[in-house]
């Protein structure tokens, strides 16, 4: 008997949505301008992507930007999609939730869906797509963050000046196991 696949998990965040609800972005926003804040949100979107094992598009509106649509391949787990002109956030998402709704239907993705519009909130939802508010992803963001510092700071204690005392409690277990037998 084959073992299930995985299923894929698919984010999609509005990400203007997302700017106006981040206090820390929006001052970025007002301080140093809308690129500076949508860089900053992508790469807190690279982190928690690859902490949470994700795959997400994080997409603007094209009515910020004079050129056409595109997309930048942040890393592995995290792409950027500018709109086509006269395209919003709102209907590219529509569409992508439209195309995976059979897939969705046989539990095939995991659509989320980050955004604050009430109405999209609905019409997504009606796809089979699972919705949360940016704000709640906002501060999920800033809990997957601390949580790696924390584990980041555990690993680089070190409890003595030999090289064993920096490893993990299981590792060097292991280690005695092998010396000893």
């Amino acid at each position: 008997m084959n073992a299930p696949t995985p299923r894929r998990t698919l984010l999609l965040v509005d990400g203007y949505n997302a700017i106006g609800q981040g206090e820390h972005l929006r001052g970025l926003r007002d301080r140093d301008g809308l690129d500076a804040a949508r860089q900053s949100l992508a790469q807190e979107l690279v982190n928690y992507s690859a902490h949470q094992g994700i795959e997400t598009q994080l997409i603007f509106d094209a009515h910020y930007r004079d050129d056409g649509g595109s997309r930048e391949v942040m890393s592995d787990r995290l792409t950027v999609v500018y709109t086509e002109f006269g395209q919003s956030a709102d209907t590219y998402i529509e569409k992508t939730c439209a195309v995976l709704k059979r897939d969705l239907a046989f539990a095939r993705h995991r659509l989320m869906v980050a955004t604050s519009d009430r109405t999209h909130r609905l019409t997504v939802s009606g796809y089979g797509a699972e919705w949360m508010s940016c704000a709640q992803l906002l501060g999920d963001m800033e809990r997957s963050s601390q949580s790696l510092r924390r584990d980041r700071g555990r690993s680089t204690r070190s409890a003595g000046r030999f090289l064993a005392s920096g490893l993990d409690r299981s590792v060097r277990e292991k280690l005695s196991q092998m010396r000893y037998g």
